[in-house]
């Protein structure tokens, strides 16, 4: 455990934020998830609204923090690449 108190208000902080991140990465997946399983069950036009509502959660994951910007637009071309194959 930290000593100095500046360590320890930084540890209080983390463990904040964590929980914040959790939250939304949680949100970004439940969203990732829907388009996933609009395109599992064939429907083009639930799965291009699905992904018209994960995109700007995605970005703003990105702008964020939570991960990385590639990584949302990988993520977001990927899902519109299977959209676009159905």
């Amino acid at each position: 455990m930290a000593n100095i108190q500046s360590a320890k208000k930084r540890a209080r902080k983390t463990v904040r934020q964590t929980a914040v991140n959790r939250g939304r990465i949680n949100r970004i997946r439940s969203f990732v998830k829907k388009v996933e399983e609009a395109i599992g069950a064939g429907d083009r036009d639930a799965a291009s609204a699905a992904l018209k509502a994960a995109q700007p959660e995605l970005m703003r994951g990105a702008a964020k923090g939570v991960m990385h910007r590639n990584t949302a637009s990988r993520k977001i071309s990927r899902l519109s690449a299977k959209i676009k194959a159905l």
